[in-house]
């Protein structure tokens, strides 16, 4: 028997579900379907990306409407658009045989008339973004006094992005007998907040451990000079010919940078970020679905709800500015128990970030050598003659072959070899070693600024409307040489809601005259903490005078690592 037949899913449902080619559902579907199609009870879901959380509640929401009444039953909240648009065609892929059902997805970027034109028809279920969700209540179209479910998928990333507000505003206006169904990778203290607030006694279900990573993917990571940073992504690119996945990068003028020059140097590749019109988002992700081409430079809240099977890699550009952010950036591959490599370039400095990201998500990253050129062009010819041992014959081409008469079938494959790999040859006949050693920066005239100053962006409000990603441009003043400095991590209990910046993170170091100057590296600013990087020196000065401090009249806590 079908094991989603024996956890409750009814017939029609199960023809579509293996129609889809699933015969068996992933563990938090597993766990998830049943309780939903037989209790009321408040859930909380914790799964990684890519292990089936929207089969796990549209599945059993799907089989659970009411099709005989059009009022709106079901409000799914998700954090983009692409996102919404995906969960809006899956949950109508799994209805496929059920009579009278209807969805209706509204997001921001898109005619707000049609959608309401849509949702006037009537939907038992809308699928939406917070801030469109919002503008349509306050249009007085839609009407959630009655729901029985509200979800909120990728609860994490939607408080990332700044919909707190919006979130709190239609919890509110959601009666209060409603299930509230609640699905995150991750669960900080703000996700903690709105279950205590909002749930009533949750069952919590969670599927590996909580705020890690799948054990589906390879983590690995290559150190280079910052100015070596885009070189030592062509050189994996060209290492990894058959590779297939995202390249994530900190901002949309970066991606469209980096997009720009892999296209300009031959690399089948396109950008997706806030300024691309949805058209343009949609035909580049449909681009990558049908792999014409490899790779999708991307921001990561672009990103968001891109669901693409056997994605083989996800390269991190530059790291993100939150563990949380890796995490779903991670997801991207490794998905429905396929495996995945997740690659890091980072530069002098991030080491100990990045070891921060290994205590706290659980994982391990493995060191990799960026490749030498000879390497690369060995690589690239054993992936050609691969290739062409797999190759198909066409008969028209065997037909043509015969009749060149050709003497000499040796020195032929040894020229059409030559014409393929002459390039590479040729680009990398004088490479340097471009692999960085050690842990902190050689002394370098051009300094990393960029990096330095990058802050929290995960933690920035972007327009939803326009679907813009925010750019922190903040710059500090010259800095001092740092060679042969040792960094440690500070956390400090306040953060964006307590008014803190990074202005006013220095100026609250300099404010004590032991640190005025210290030498500050990464920096993230969350919403209620603070991580920062300072010399390993001053830690005593640290632990003994920034708790006697006080931020706007607020005291807080001070940890040292």
């Amino acid at each position: 028997m079908n094991k989603f037949n024996q956890i409750g899913v009814n017939p029609t449902i199960l023809k579509s579900i293996l129609e889809l080619g699933f015969e068996n559902p992933t563990e938090i579907q597993e766990q998830t379907i049943p309780h939903i199609l037989n209790s009321d009870q408040d859930l909380v879901a914790l799964a990684q990306t890519g292990t089936g959380k929207t089969g796990a509640f549209g599945i059993p929401l799907v089989q659970r409407v009411d099709t005989s009444s059009k009022k709106t039953q079901v409000l799914i909240l998700c954090p983009t658009r692409e996102l919404c648009l995906q969960i809006h065609k899956d949950l109508y892929t799994y209805a496929k045989y059920e009579k009278n059902l209807q969805v209706v997805a509204v997001y921001g970027g898109a005619p707000i008339s049609t959608q309401i034109r849509d949702l006037k028809r009537g939907a038992q279920i809308v699928v939406g973004t917070p801030g469109r969700v919002q503008d349509i209540l306050n249009r007085k179209v839609l009407n959630i006094s009655e729901i029985e479910w509200l979800v909120l998928d990728e609860a994490d990333e939607m408080l990332n992005m700044g919909f707190k507000e919006e979130i709190d505003n239609i919890l509110v206006t959601a009666p209060k007998s409603k299930t509230t169904l609640l699905f995150s990778a991750t669960m900080p203290r703000e996700i903690a907040k709105i279950t205590k607030q909002y749930m009533k006694d949750p069952f919590e279900i969670s599927v590996g451990t909580k705020n890690s990573s799948s054990k589906n993917i390879k983590h690995v990571y290559y150190k280079v000079h910052e100015q070596d940073r885009y070189e030592g992504l062509r050189r994996i690119l060209d290492f990894e010919p058959d590779m297939y996945g995202i390249v994530f990068c900190r901002t949309k003028n970066e991606t469209q940078d980096v997009a720009s020059k892999l296209m300009q140097d031959g690399y089948p590749a396109e950008p997706i970020h806030g300024d691309l019109s949805q058209a343009q988002r949609t035909k580049a992700m449909n681009r990558l679905r049908e792999r014409r081409i490899q790779l999708l430079v991307a921001t990561d809240v672009a990103a968001r709800g891109i669901d693409i099977k056997d994605l083989t890699h996800v390269i991190n550009y530059n790291l993100p500015d939150s563990l949380e952010t890796y995490t779903h950036r991670s997801g991207r591959t490794g998905r429905a128990n396929s495996s995945g490599i997740s690659i890091v370039i980072i530069n002098m400095r991030e080491k100990r970030y990045l070891q921060n990201i290994e205590r706290r998500v659980g994982i391990q990253f493995e060191k990799r050598l960026i490749p030498a050129g000879v390497d690369i062009v060995n690589k690239k010819m054993a992936f050609i003659l691969d290739a062409l041992e797999k190759a198909e014959i066409n008969p028209e081409a065997e037909i043509l072959i015969e009749s060149m008469k050709i003497t000499d079938y040796k020195l032929l494959a040894t020229k059409l070899l030559n014409q393929y790999i002459n390039e590479s040859i040729s680009k990398y006949k004088n490479s340097r070693d471009i692999n960085a050693t050690g842990d902190q920066r050689g002394s370098r005239p051009e300094r990393d600024r960029g990096d330095r100053n990058r802050g929290n962006q995960r933690g920035s409000r972007p327009d939803r409307r326009s679907g813009s990603e925010n750019r922190n441009t903040d710059r500090r003043p010259d800095r001092k040489n740092t060679d042969n400095i040792t960094f440690i991590s500070v956390e400090i209990g306040i953060g964006k809601k307590d008014g803190l910046g990074k202005k006013e993170l220095f100026q609250l170091i300099n404010s004590e005259r032991s640190l005025r100057g210290a030498e500050i590296g990464h920096i993230s600013i969350e919403k209620e903490s603070t991580n920062f990087e300072i010399d390993q020196r001053l830690a005593q000065q640290v632990q003994k005078f920034l708790p006697n401090g006080k931020f706007k009249g607020k005291t807080f806590s001070v940890n040292v690592d």
